[in-house]
């Protein structure tokens, strides 16, 4: 399946909330520290509901740390500043989808890793900044897995 990666979250419900669709989706979750909230924080759990033991999470120290861990073909970095929407990739099974912290995104030197195959935009109205960081994931990774007739799904 894919890979999500959140690169220094801030915002508790958002990870809770990513922790709910790696469960729901069969997604690995990683998460790169420094995390602005710890992962016993009860934002993070009741967001996450009862899916925590569900969901295949991992955080890791720094990117490198990440990248080592995971050896990705690809990486699509998110980011509202691309000019080249989600939904032109042929997603691929194992593929890493990386977003940045709220409110910043991802920073200039991450969206310039070696390890980034491309930078992905989602559409929205022109003048507004970003979309919630996990409704931009949910919104990618469905679009991924509908590529794939949303395997193992029922």
């Amino acid at each position: 399946m894919f890979r999500i990666m959140f690169f220094a979250p801030c915002i508790p419900p958002n990870t809770g909330n990513a922790i709910r669709i790696a469960a729901n989706t069969g997604c690995e979750l990683h998460l790169i520290e420094p995390l602005g909230f710890t992962m016993t924080d009860a934002q993070v759990k009741r967001a996450g509901l009862d899916y925590h033991d569900m969901a295949n999470v991992t955080v890791h120290p720094d990117l490198e740390t990440a990248w080592d861990a995971l050896a990705p073909e690809r990486v699509f970095a998110f980011t509202a500043h691309a000019s080249r929407f989600h939904t032109d990739v042929e997603y691929r099974p194992g593929d890493v989808l990386l977003f940045g912290p709220e409110p910043t995104g991802l920073p200039d030197e991450v969206l310039a890793d070696s390890h980034v195959t491309e930078q992905l935009r989602i559409p929205m109205l022109p003048g507004r900044r970003s979309m919630n960081l996990a409704n931009a994931t949910s919104v990618a990774l469905y679009e991924a897995w509908r590529q794939h007739d949303f395997d193992g799904a029922v």
